[in-house]
């Protein structure tokens, strides 16, 4: 079920209107008296995550929540010396692993278990539909079979690949991802100059249904828009890779991306006060294809992180619902 924003707005005023009706409900203890701070993070998937875990922590469990801006290394320093914020609905420790495993390590910290449950995704794709049509297209390996499928307007002598815009680190990734796979001879990098540049060449190559092979991560609204397959890589070796990863890497070997963590990271006071609220964290994770759903609904209307969140409890009870107590979504219910 998707709601416009005209039938959201309506449904909102509707909902407004009866606030004061409490149905019965009454929501479970939340297990403290502190505010519970959440990071709302700059990315669209941990902004939409802080207010989803907002209004079941405040309508469902009756706690004091409140949200702040947050960030990878400024979060988890502010955790780690001071418990605050409470939560980070999607953490990457890979972003700052020194510290965050010396706030485990201290007791400052925990692991409250993945965010997304298969980890972020990043790699090369094609459409599906390119997929189906062409059997033998399966890993990068299979490219240079392939160049003139994806022949470069520019220079169709060799195929196109849609790369990242520059100072992205996955445009170095990717250049040094060619060398390894020896495609240089067969394809050109092409750098799409922009975030939003590569997203509407991607968009309209699926619009008439194109050949395009392409760079992209999720969980995003894009993943959630496009049916894309992933080209296989070589089995993933950390040495090759943090290569890869290297604008100097001398000799690029073949291996795959990286799927870095996404997990809840909470001060550890929060479970040693309020187990409840802990225990209602550990159930929670989606996967990328959830996520996306719940972005591409908020790219599409063109709403905030606020809006989106409430857009995946009112539309999506099947998945939220099963990580929280009858009494705490009928109270969630009730509020929404």
């Amino acid at each position: 079920m998707k709601l416009s924003i005209k039938q959201y707005i309506a449904a909102a005023a509707f909902a407004a209107a009866f606030s004061g009706v409490t149905h019965g409900v009454q929501a479970a203890e939340c297990g403290t008296d502190k505010t519970i701070q959440i990071a709302e993070m700059g990315w669209p998937s941990a902004a939409a995550l802080a207010h989803v875990h907002a209004i079941i922590l405040q309508k469902g469990f009756g706690c004091s929540v409140e949200l702040v801006t947050g960030d990878t290394v400024p979060t988890l320093a502010t955790m780690n010396a001071k418990g605050v914020p409470a939560l980070a609905p999607e953490f990457w420790p890979n972003a700052s692993r020194e510290a965050w495993d010396k706030g485990l390590a201290e007791g400052r910290i925990v692991d409250l278990g993945p965010a997304i449950a298969e980890g972020l995704i990043q790699g090369w794709y094609i459409p599906t539909y390119l997929a189906t049509a062409n059997p033998g297209l399966k890993s990068v390996e299979d490219l240079p079979d392939y160049a003139d499928l994806f022949a470069d307007p520019n220079d169709p002598s060799k195929g196109r690949f849609l790369s990242c815009p520059p100072g992205w680190s996955c445009e170095v990734m990717n250049a040094n991802f060619f060398k390894a796979y020896g495609l240089d001879e067969t394809f050109n990098l092409f750098s799409p100059g922009s975030g939003g540049a590569l997203d509407a060449s991607i968009a309209r190559a699926f619009t008439r249904e194109e050949p395009v092979v392409f760079y992209y991560w999720g969980p995003t609204a894009m993943m959630g828009r496009f049916d894309m397959t992933r080209l296989d890589m070589a089995p993933f070796d950390q040495a090759k890779f943090d290569c890869i990863g290297d604008p100097d890497c001398a000799d690029p070997q073949k291996t795959d991306f990286v799927v870095p963590d996404a997990v809840k990271a909470v001060a550890a006071w929060l479970p040693e006060e309020a187990p409840i609220v802990a225990d209602y964290l550990g159930k929670v994770s989606l996967t990328n294809a959830d996520v996306g759903r719940m972005l591409l609904w908020g790219d599409e209307n063109k709403a905030d992180a606020r809006d989106t969140a409430r857009n995946f409890l009112l539309t999506e009870p099947e998945i939220w619902e099963a990580w929280v107590p009858a009494d705490v979504a009928a109270a969630v219910k009730a509020a929404l």
